[in-house]
């Protein structure tokens, strides 16, 4: 292997292939990034087993091409290396299976590398008729939901996003028992197998920073996993295994109480509330809404409290005392890009649901808080 590449072009693509290595890789060789040349271009591929990205940089953004190879260098200093090596062309060159100099005119790394030969074969099929979706709508679909998966491995399945396809609905819904994210579109196909899988949250938000333009993203779905394939990228991800819980009746369909308010007043007043409750569990806060005013408070004994009021829209004369945590509201509400929201509630023990006043396709939900 012997090729020259300019610097900018090698590190985009790296960048995005690194997303796959895992510090807990207990296979060796998946800590190295797989180097494949051929007359075509050059192949990047990394793997932790479970997700596997893969870039591809035609020839034609290559300088020169003079021997083709395959090798797989060591990913621990490569990005640093490429990133602080004071030339824009940097060479490659294999001296042997398992060494590579890494050069410019006055700079050289000679670096131990894995072999090939101990790489897994990591396929990546593609589908005759993927899912297409643009760029920013499922970047969108991703950072409405996804913030409201679970940390906690005790239940697996809710770690990850519910993706289901009817017809022509796609759904995505993420949530962690305490709270939940569903957010809807409608897509050119019309599938006509009914689709219902669990993709793990933390590969989508590495997905989701790989997106950065509107162009179209395929969507290849497997019995066990699922590859998206954006430009000359391709991503693609192990399921989840399991049913994902039946979440169509965690949302109320009638409410007591419907208030409709500015979305950067009502975060303001939140986020000040919240300042008391920074360090706690929870951040709990309260609401009280009474004859078209909504009191918002929060209480810490060693520090004090705070009290705001706000003149809000209400389709009830009904009075409501509800506590919940400030940080799930907020992180809710920066899903919502309208400037009006509609809060939805019957009673203090019931969900909290927020929506846009004009965006029907998302809705955000919120377990109260006993404080009794």
């Amino acid at each position: 292997m012997k090729f020259s590449i300019d610097k900018n072009i090698l590190l985009e693509n790296l960048n995005n292939v690194v997303k796959a290595i895992s510090t807990k890789n207990v296979i060796p060789v998946l800590n190295g990034i797989k180097f494949e040349l051929t007359n075509k271009g050059l192949s990047l591929t990394a793997s932790d087993s479970e997700l596997t990205i893969n870039s591809f940089i035609e020839s034609k953004e290559i300088k020169s091409i003079e021997q083709e190879g395959t090798i797989i260098i060591q990913s621990k200093f490569l990005l640093d290396i490429i990133r602080k090596l004071p030339s824009d062309i940097i060479h490659f060159e294999m001296m042997d299976r398992l060494k590579i100099a890494i050069y410019t005119e006055n700079a050289k790394f000679n670096l131990n590398c894995l072999d090939a030969n101990d790489y897994p074969n990591l396929k990546m099929e593609e589908h005759k008729d993927p899912i297409l979706l643009e760029g920013d709508t499922l970047k969108s679909l991703i950072n409405q939901t996804v913030f409201a998966i679970s940390n906690q491995e005790l239940r697996p399945l809710l770690t990850g996003i519910n993706v289901t396809i009817m017809g022509n609905i796609l759904t995505f819904i993420a949530t962690d028992s305490y709270r939940l994210a569903k957010k809807n579109i409608i897509i050119s196909q019309n599938v006509s197998t009914d689709i219902n899988i669990v993709i793990p949250g933390k590969n989508m938000m590495e997905l989701e920073k790989i997106i950065v333009d509107n162009e179209n993203v395929e969507m290849h779905i497997f019995s066990n996993k699922v590859l998206f394939k954006y430009k000359n990228l391709k991503f693609q991800t192990n399921l989840l295994s399991g049913t994902y819980p039946n979440t169509s009746n965690l949302i109320p369909s009638e409410f007591g109480m419907i208030v409709k308010i500015n979305k950067e007043d009502y975060i303001a007043s939140v986020d000040r509330a919240a300042l008391l409750t920074q360090g706690k569990e929870k951040n709990i806060i309260k609401m009280k809404l009474e004859n078209q005013t909504m009191i918002i408070n929060s209480y810490a004994s060693e520090i004090g409290k705070v009290e705001e009021k706000l003149k809000v829209d209400a389709e009830s004369s009904a009075s409501i005392d509800i506590s919940f945590s400030s940080r799930y509201m907020l992180e809710a509400l920066k899903t919502i890009k309208e400037d009006e929201i509609l809060l939805l509630m019957t009673d203090d023990i019931k969900p909290i649901v927020i929506k846009s006043v004009k965006d029907e396709s998302l809705i955000q939900l919120i377990l109260p808080i006993k404080t009794y």
